[in-house]
């Protein structure tokens, strides 16, 4: 279920089940979440958990905090912070940087090259011909390093994704991933009170829409044009119900034509069916490894390999 957006948004409950004698999953559900004339959005939501005997519930909304919420230490500050998560984090951020800087000392004109070549638009080349944290480092990444990671707003989860992810995600959706980016306090409220709500049995997962949707790619389930297209207002549209073909084509998943209507009209319907597929990949075991960076909670979160 995609959770992004503001108070009238219209999310989606997106649900996949496995057959096993047929050796494939179903869309069995794709329903809109709206209020009805005698429940209220949160209470469909707890009676759609409820009444499908949901095992598992994948968000892309944060359910970890940042370091700072979770610290009981007395605060030096940011800049002498000696939580043990900050100085592992600070480390390698200051690792990345020096080699980024001996590398360009020590062959001046083949850095520039190199950083000019990277500046440019290579419209055949893969998003994902180089790792984020590969030197010579982006300028964009540099910038996001230099500006440092801020405990009371970032988790370590997103310095992970910086490193394995920031450049393809800037390039690819034009935004850069904060964890907080587009939360607003009234969702953390809802989505706390939800929390309270939903069975105890209930086990809830974090993923992310456009990371999901990079994966397919590297696996070549889709294609770069797919992904660049979905930011056009003109074809995403039909883009949507492309990428929805391809991934029944590849993972097995048996789509109604009715479910494809409800993808291609809706933002986050096709969001939230991403997000059911982030899961799927989970439940198969078939994810990448999560750094925790030591924490004491480390976030649930999905990255799915297909």
């Amino acid at each position: 279920m995609s959770l992004g957006g503001g108070r009238k948004e219209n999310f989606f409950f997106s649900l996949l089940e496995y057959y096993p004698e047929e050796d494939r999953w179903f869309l069995t559900s794709l329903k809109q979440v709206k209020d009805e004339d005698t429940l209220d959005r949160d209470e469909v939501i707890t009676n759609w958990v409820n009444d499908d005997q949901l095992h598992q519930l994948v968000v892309d909304f944060p359910l970890t905090k940042p370091v700072c919420a979770t610290c009981s230490l007395d605060c030096p500050g940011i800049q002498k912070c000696y939580h043990p998560v900050m100085i592992k984090v600070q480390d390698e951020i200051e690792e990345l940087i020096a080699v980024d800087k001996r590398l360009e000392k020590e062959n001046p004109k083949r850095y520039e090259q190199e950083r000019v070549d990277d500046n440019m638009v290579h419209y055949n080349r893969s998003v994902l011909h180089k790792e984020t944290t590969d030197h010579i480092l982006s300028k964009s990444f540099k910038r996001k390093l230099k500006k440092g990671f801020i405990p009371y707003w970032n988790r370590p989860l997103d310095f992970w994704i910086w490193k394995n992810y920031y450049d393809q995600i800037l390039k690819t959706f034009n935004v850069s991933f904060d964890s907080y980016g587009n939360v607003s306090l009234m969702l953390m409220n809802r989505f706390h009170y939800l929390l309270r709500h939903l069975p105890k049995e209930l086990s809830l997962f974090e993923s992310d829409i456009r990371i999901t949707l990079l994966e397919l790619y590297r696996s070549k389930i889709i294609s770069k044009k797919h992904l660049l297209e979905l930011n056009d207002i003109n074809v995403a549209t039909l883009t949507r119900v492309q990428i929805a073909r391809q991934i029944e084509k590849k993972c097995k998943i048996f789509l109604y034509e009715k479910d494809l209507e409800l993808i291609s009209k809706n933002p986050k319907a096709f969001d939230s069916f991403i997000l059911s597929v982030a899961g799927m990949q989970h439940v198969k075991n078939q994810t990448r490894k999560v750094d925790d960076y030591g924490e004491k909670d480390p976030a649930k979160f999905i990255v799915p390999a297909f």
